[in-house]
């Protein structure tokens, strides 16, 4: 039987030969460490958690590189805020990928990423094009408890 896992790197590996780039056994491996975690990991947590799996020791920088791979290929996100990383949770859709939004637990660290609607970031465009800043990069990260959190009583504790 296929696991979850499986499949998504299996879906992974067809999105990699649409676009005509390799997903070397590192780099899948590096994603499988990803899609494994119940939490976004650091690059040093990833090397470590490779090492660990695969009994073989895979430098930061590597990590870096393989996750900057992962990540141009939309098959992981990075959390600005953190500097961690997360698979994509489209990777097996078959739609365009919108601009992600990440909602942050404080509590549990889970993340969730919900696409923002193209007419709302066409407005956020606007209004900081309006300003003359130039935008780098498009995501949006919001911190605060999670559902699951809130039912089992955490609460949101403002700084």
């Amino acid at each position: 039987m296929i696991s979850d896992i499986d499949k998504t790197l299996e879906h992974a590996q067809q999105i990699c030969t649409q676009q005509g780039v390799r997903l070397t056994e590192k780099r899948r491996r590096v994603l499988q460490v990803v899609l494994e975690s119940a939490e976004p990991l650091s690059a040093y947590q990833i090397a470590d958690n490779y090492r660990d799996h695969y009994g073989k020791t895979l430098s930061v920088m590597s990590v870096y590189r393989m996750l900057n791979f992962l990540k141009d290929n939309e098959l992981v996100h990075r959390l600005e805020t953190t500097n961690q990383y997360l698979p994509c949770s489209h990777i097996r859709c078959q739609h365009d990928h919108e601009v992600p939004q990440f909602l942050i637990c404080d509590n549990c660290k889970g993340v969730d990423e919900v696409g923002i609607r193209k007419e709302i970031l066409n407005e956020l465009s606007a209004n900081i094009k309006d300003t003359g800043f130039t935008l780098a990069r498009q995501q949006l990260e919001f911190r605060g408890i999670c559902s699951a959190c809130q039912r089992a009583g955490a609460t949101l504790k403002l700084n």
